[in-house]
């Protein structure tokens, strides 16, 4: 007998949209809706259990989390509600969540919760994407009309998550105001705690995300499906050129695709009432959350992720499974030092046999915003349905190397009640892990912590430093000068460890290499 609360996933529908014209193309509540419609059809009975939603959950849009995606053709006021009109949920509690990678995995965990406590009975949670529309009408000079309010007799919805910012005030002063500019740093803190020259981790990289390639090659959900080679991937080219150092083009999440995603979430009672197959449902058979010190100025170091090692043991141990028992895995990959972290801590090795990605990857497959991990989730689902008795993990990550989920699927019933540690436990051991004594007006000789080179597309445009003071070994932020012969060879020699001089000027640390 399976426990009547037991929280199963039950549906799951993805869409992509590589062709369409932008006076043809749809908007992301468009393509959102697509996605509710094919997950819905995906249980087996088909789209009429989209009125007995009670709980809507969308993955907050791009376009209302950062400035560079900003949409220029009007905005979708209520994206829950508009989805809620849509499938005719009239009764179903809305919701939004905070900017993030691993708020869809983070929902998963959060609402099989619900349901185990009884508090949700029929859940979708959904999110998508229009940015290749989007910009391609901008190029084209197109105009569409993408404002749409709530309709009438649907409410507001609640934030879900966590409502910080990732970055610091002092962070953003110095340039480091985005991921393309973060989780370089990250890369380079790896390969220097590897031992490797530049050229060597090139390689490594190359091949790391080679794999990754191959298996967005044979998705037809893809937005790149080129397989590119590692030769390819690593090498820099006018084709691939550095974005920040040592990241080529080919390394960094696509965002730019129109793709959209949703998985439906239900008890075993609720599937059993609704007439829904057995042979559909799929167990959470473990999760677990947690994050890093918040900002990546107060992180431990740059080659290693407490957050990681801590969410993924716990989802192991509520599962009473290993990482080697995992058939399918797909780690969160918008950058290689994200892979590369998620290997490190849950004990995986690069180059595992059973691959690291169910589809494609964000640099590949496509970094639909917030949402990419809905496709991870729904394809796992694909996986271990067609592989009865296997065990699939997907991995979330959100922010720069910040908040991380993850989730253990599989079609083999759990057993007893549903239950989980409640996070907020273990993160008290995480937060209370000593933080660097961060300074912010920094003098003297230093030396570089981790860096990265920012490009233009005509070449290096300046340098972004973590470095610590010689003499009290304070961690201090700074950017170098926008000298094109010390960010060339800051790129050539890879420089962690070298010594210089900052100084405190105009607001900003300035660091000079020696």
């Amino acid at each position: 007998m399976i426990d009547p609360r037991t929280p199963i996933l039950v549906g799951s529908g993805q869409v992509g949209d590589f062709d369409t014209t932008p006076e043809t193309g749809q908007s992301a509540i468009d393509m959102i809706e697509r996605a509710a419609r094919n997950a819905a059809a995906d249980t087996g009975v088909g789209e009429g259990l989209l009125a007995a939603l009670d709980s809507i959950c969308i993955l907050r849009l791009y376009t209302d989390t950062s400035w560079r995606f900003q949409s220029p053709f009007g905005k979708c006021t209520n994206p829950p509600a508009a989805v809620a009109g849509r499938l005719g949920a009239a009764r179903a509690r809305l919701q939004y969540t905070h900017p993030g990678g691993n708020m869809p995995q983070y929902m998963v965990n959060r609402t099989a919760e619900e349901i185990a406590a009884g508090e949700t009975d029929l859940a979708l949670i959904a999110g998508g994407e229009a940015l290749r529309t989007m910009r391609g009408a901008r190029k084209a000079g197109v105009e569409i009309d993408w404002h749409e309010d709530a309709p009438d007799g649907y409410g507001d919805y609640v934030e879900i998550g966590d409502p910080r910012v990732g970055v610091s005030e002092y962070e953003e002063r110095h340039e480091m105001r985005a991921p393309i500019m973060i989780y370089p740093m990250v890369e380079n803190g790896i390969r220097a705690h590897r031992g490797r020259s530049v050229p060597e981790h090139q390689q490594a990289m190359g091949r790391l995300l080679a794999a990754f390639a191959k298996v967005a090659a044979a998705n037809p959900l893809a937005a790149r499906r080129e397989g590119y080679s590692a030769a390819e991937i690593a090498t820099v080219s006018d084709e691939n050129r550095y974005i920040g150092f040592p990241y080529t083009k080919l390394m960094n999440s696509n965002p730019y695709i129109d793709q959209s995603a949703a998985v439906i979430v239900t008890s075993v009672e609720k599937a059993q009432e609704l007439g829904i197959d057995p042979s559909r449902w799929v167990f959470l058979h473990g999760c677990g959350d947690a994050h890093d010190h918040w900002f990546v100025s107060e992180r431990v170091n740059y080659h290693s992720s407490p957050a990681i090692s801590m969410m993924s043991s716990k989802a192991f141990d509520m599962a009473g499974r290993t990482a080697g028992d995992m058939d399918h895995i797909d780690l969160y990959s918008c950058f290689p030092s994200a892979i590369e972290m998620g290997c490190q801590e849950i004990g995986i090795a690069e180059d595992d046999p059973r691959g690291l990605t169910v589809t494609g990857g964000l640099p590949f497959f496509g970094g639909p915003g917030n949402n990419y991990v809905t496709h991870s989730i729904a394809e796992m689902m694909n996986r271990v349905r067609a592989q009865p008795g296997s065990f699939g993990l997907c991995t979330a990550n959100g922010h720069n190397v910040t908040k991380h989920s993850a989730g253990i699927y599989s079609t083999v019933p759990t057993e007893g009640p549903w239950r989980r540690e409640n996070p907020a436990l273990y993160q008290r051991e995480l937060d209370a892990m000593r933080k660097p004594d961060l300074v912010e007006r920094a003098e003297g000789t230093a030396k570089i912590e981790t860096y990265t080179v920012m490009h233009r597309p005509d070449g290096p445009e300046h340098g972004i430093i973590i470095g610590r003071l010689s003499e009290t070994g304070q961690r201090f932020l700074a950017n170098t000068p926008q000298d094109t012969a010390i960010l060339m060879n800051l790129e050539e020699k890879g420089d962690v460890g070298r010594g210089g001089r900052v100084s405190h000027v105009e607001g900003v640390n300035l660091f000079i290499p020696s």
